[in-house]
């Protein structure tokens, strides 16, 4: 891979993992509910798990959805039935007396798991590999996914530090319920354009 094409990459890697998606509402929820310390799995989980996606997809498993169009649109199904789930418990979130010890926030696992059915990390991950990869072998995929290794984590904890930025101001049951209510809906509001592709 040329120094341009890397820069280019770092710099697409960079504008994808800090722009509002599924995972960087969650992470700001997330700091906002139970602080940047008890996210930091949760933040992880979303890095190392898109690692492990884009690697995948660039080894082979897009081939899967020109093989078998039918995949993709179980994959947006199964996506949006999620993610519309995830809003739900948003918006029930614990309630706010001892917020930071009750509920739990997203495991590593879990957080890693979920780039499966995020529709955002899938265009991510599609676009990498066929933009910055295409056709150039192993080695321009794991570099692929290792420079989106590095430049994910500080981006999603950005997310994850405004949100616990705000737990002062969210400091009363009213202003969480709405903040709570506010980023449910902005979840919902993400898959617009998986709902109108």
């Amino acid at each position: 891979m040329t120094a341009d094409l890397l820069l280019a990459l770092v710099a697409f890697a960079f504008v994808t993992s800090i722009t509002p998606g599924p995972n960087n509402i969650m992470l700001m929820t997330s700091g906002a509910n139970f602080g940047f310390r008890r996210t930091l799995p949760h933040m992880a989980g979303v890095a190392l798990g898109f690692v492990v996606m884009a690697a995948a997809v660039g080894l082979g498993l897009a081939g899967l959805f020109q093989a078998w169009p039918a995949s993709y649109t179980i994959l947006k199904a199964v996506s949006v039935g999620y993610l519309l789930w995830l809003a739900w418990k948003f918006a029930h979130a614990a309630p706010p007396e001892g917020r930071a010890e009750a509920g739990r926030p997203m495991t590593f696992l879990q957080a890693a798991a979920f780039q499966w059915v995020n529709p955002k990390a899938w265009a991510m991950a599609l676009t990498a590999v066929t933009a910055y990869a295409p056709g150039q072998g192993t080695a321009a995929v794991l570099t692929v996914a290792a420079v989106f290794g590095v430049v994910n984590l500080p981006s999603v904890g950005t997310w994850a530090l405004a949100g616990q930025g705000m737990r002062r101001f969210l400091s009363t049951p009213a202003r969480l319920r709405a903040f709570n209510w506010t980023m449910a809906a902005l979840l919902v509001l993400s898959l617009w354009p998986v709902l109108a592709a």
